[in-house]
């Protein structure tokens, strides 16, 4: 719930203390703006939501204030698991895109590793990325009561476009160095190819969480989850494109030769 007051907010201690009378479970109450307040609660029926309104009420009066509550959003459990269910779509789509995208990009890429496998790799440093945020937020919410929601889904679905476009210039640098090469073998192709790339994907990140860093420390608390898991993505995204992807490539190639 998001509520607003017109001539400045009470304190929070007082709206903590009114709404502790309801046994609200989880309850959390965060300034948001200027005159606002977030408060978050397990989900509750429309009788108790109203008695929240009048608690809040019942405190403007008392301060000649008007409340306006300019957002209610309950998610119960057939929202969440229609929640869920649209992610796990969102995102199998999403991969399956990119990976057809990048073996056709990369379709004239035959040695020494197939460019389907380009899309595979891509697709396994996109699942440590995701993994890892989703693992992250799984701790916080348990201790920090943080939930996750449409803007948390929003935030993964941009951590897949920005871990798969920094793989994806290392790639191309790779494909790149593999035309021209005569003498290198694969590994040093590679080798050469992140020597060549890995200052840019680390500027272009450190930029990036400079500006997500400003965000998240002085923008409102409606976004704050959003941003922070934005800043896990990007971190994890470049370290997963520079440590992870582009040593599979050697791995997928010294496999082969191996099996030969």
């Amino acid at each position: 719930m998001e509520v607003g007051f017109d001539r400045g907010r009470p304190a929070m201690e007082e709206v903590e203390t009114a709404l502790a009378e309801l046994s609200l479970d989880s309850l959390i109450v965060q300034p948001s703006g200027k005159n606002d307040y977030i408060i978050r609660f397990q989900n509750i029926d429309e009788e108790t939501h109203q008695s929240v309104i009048a608690e809040l009420n019942n405190i403007s009066a008392e301060k000649g204030i008007t409340l306006e509550e300019r957002r209610f959003d309950s998610i119960g459990p057939v929202i969440g698991q229609e929640l869920r269910d649209r992610t796990f779509w969102a995102i199998g789509l999403s991969l399956f895109a990119i990976i057809s995208y990048i073996a056709w990009a990369f379709r004239k890429v035959s040695w020494p590793v197939a460019s389907w496998k380009y899309g595979l790799i891509a697709i396994i440093t996109l699942f440590h990325d995701i993994i890892i945020v989703l693992g992250i937020f799984s701790i916080l919410g348990r201790f920090l009561n943080i939930e996750i929601g449409v803007p948390f889904v929003a935030a993964l679905m941009t951590i897949l476009g920005y871990s798969v476009n920094d793989t994806i210039v290392i790639f191309d640098r790779v494909r790149e160095n593999i035309a021209h090469s005569k003498h290198e073998n694969f590994e040093e192709i590679v080798e050469h190819s992140v020597s060549q790339s890995y200052i840019r994907s680390i500027n272009t990140s450190l930029t990036t969480l400079i500006v997500l860093g400003s965000i998240f420390f002085f923008g409102g608390a409606t976004i704050k989850d959003f941003i922070m898991a934005l800043i896990v993505g990007v971190f994890f995204g470049t370290y997963s494109s520079l440590f992870i992807a582009s040593p599979l490539l050697v791995v997928l190639e010294n496999f082969k030769h191996r099996k030969r």
